[in-house]
């Protein structure tokens, strides 16, 4: 019998034990939801295994949510709200949590802005109290601004203006959507960022940072009773945002021919192309084809040994040094699903872009390896387990998902969901998402005289 074959039933084997003895942590957790009378959304999610507890702060406002012209406005509120309160020096919140045994952090996303902190159980009255307290008396002035603004910008420079990838990615993202607010960067364009000011700062702060566009979850050794208590005692007073706007964004128009870009850079070492096409979501009550999409980015792509390009692009014909497909469904709007290879030496880009096309076309006529599709489930149920290992990665599954227009129901039910994936559904969500007349296809390379350069119109 092959070692290949060995391994993975002795693997098979051993996850069937595992699910035998983990079968409540792989299965449901345990939550509790409630509202409170301003608008503000609870989730507390149940781990008594350490003393241990993670408050997160989500709010349903991110880069896509920006006013036009301020882009960057929601990451750069993100910093801002580290200064100061009526009651909290500026970065006092951080040395409290820090000084209390904890850690605290922030992120912005096309869709969301959250602040999180991690401490001991019983620190969490303090965690809610400072955290409700910058929900809506966040004190700012001129100073702030022009010093914060600085370091944004100084983030742009090291994470973008640097980094040929990211500038890559960046006009990619930009080619992609014309019309969507997602062709805009989170960190903003420099341009805009240099013009942002304390009135759109406060504006921005006022209108989204309100209990009834936020959802809090409180994940780890707690008693939900006790955590509405809290919640009711320090969010209760915040006053909500009257006529909070609806979430309407712009929408992308049909997109009726490839669009394709060349980028050069002198700092580029690696060349590669990327194609990235138009691909839905998941919906609420409607994810199975974000599930068969999820599975293809998985098959395709999904492993640097096993995956169906990267055996046969990388091992099988040696024109690729390597490989990948990815796709994300969790979004507001409509997402991408991208495709990616760096060609061998030897290989031009034209070159590598072929062979991709052409496996890809085999691929989609051959269809999905049955056992290559019930690896990468049981990986699936493998890597659901070893997560509940981590009540802050559960509790940002949640938030990420709410944020994203996503129910309780719809994140309980998707594990279900993309087990019940075919290899028939993967082949139709191929078949319906790779439309070049869907697609941006980029190359990213050093300046050269080489004929590549004929190609791209």
């Amino acid at each position: 019998m092959p070692d290949a074959l060995v391994s993975f039933r002795r693997l098979a084997a051993l996850l069937a034990v595992t699910l035998g003895l983990a079968g409540a942590a792989q299965g449901e957790d345990k939550l509790t939801t409630f509202t409170l009378d301003n608008g503000l959304e609870v989730v507390v999610l149940e781990d008594h295994r350490a003393p241990v507890v993670v408050q997160m702060v989500w709010y349903r406002t991110g880069a896509a949510d920006e006013p036009p012209g301020a882009s960057g406005i929601a990451h750069y509120f993100e910093h801002l709200m580290f200064k100061g309160t009526d009651t909290m020096a500026p970065g006092e919140f951080s040395k409290v949590v820090a000084a209390n045994g904890g850690s605290d952090n922030a992120f912005t996303s096309q869709d969301q802005t959250a602040y999180y902190q991690r401490v001991a159980a019983n620190r969490l009255g303090l965690m809610m109290q400072m955290e409700a307290d910058r929900m809506r008396n966040l004190k700012l002035d001129g100073t702030d601004i022009l010093t914060e603004r600085q370091v944004v910008l100084e983030e742009r420079n090291q994470r973008t203006e640097s980094d040929p990838q990211a500038l890559f990615r960046e006009q990619m993202s930009a080619a992609q959507f014309l019309n969507s607010p997602y062709g805009i960067p989170v960190i903003g364009w420099k341009h805009e960022i240099e013009a942002l000011t304390l009135d759109n700062a406060m504006k921005f702060y006022r209108t989204y940072y309100a209990p009834n566009n936020a959802i809090l979850i409180v994940a780890g050794d707690v008693d939900p009773a006790e955590v509405k208590a809290l919640a009711e005692t320090h969010y209760g007073p915040l006053e909500p945002t009257e006529d909070l706007p609806a979430r309407m964004r712009p929408q992308e128009p049909p997109q009726r021919a490839e669009r394709r870009m060349v980028l050069e850079d002198p700092r580029v070492a690696q060349p590669y192309v990327i194609r990235s096409y138009l691909a839905p979501e998941r919906d609420p009550g409607d994810q199975e084809t974000a599930a068969a999409l999820e599975l293809l980015a998985a098959v395709l792509g999904g492993s640097a040994q096993t995956s169906e390009l990267a055996r046969r692009l990388q091992f099988d014909t040696q024109e690729a040094l390597w490989v990948t497909a990815f796709y994300n469904g969790t979004s507001y709007d409509d997402t991408t699903f991208g495709l990616a290879i760096a060609p061998a030496p030897g290989q031009t880009l034209e070159q590598a872009e072929a062979a991709l096309d052409r496996e890809i076309a085999a691929f989609l006529d051959r269809g999905v390896d049955p056992e290559q599709l019930e690896r990468i489930k049981m990986q699936l149920r493998a890597s659901r387990i070893y997560a509940q290992d981590s009540v802050q990665a559960r509790a940002r599954v949640y938030g990420d998902a709410l944020t994203s227009g996503l129910t309780l129901e719809d994140v309980k039910a998707w594990p279900d969901i993309l087990q019940a994936v075919t290899g028939e559904d993967i082949i139709a969500a191929g078949r319906m998402v790779f439309d070049r007349d869907k697609a941006v296809t980029g190359w990213l390379r050093a300046p050269s005289d080489d004929t590549d350069k004929e190609i791209v119109q």
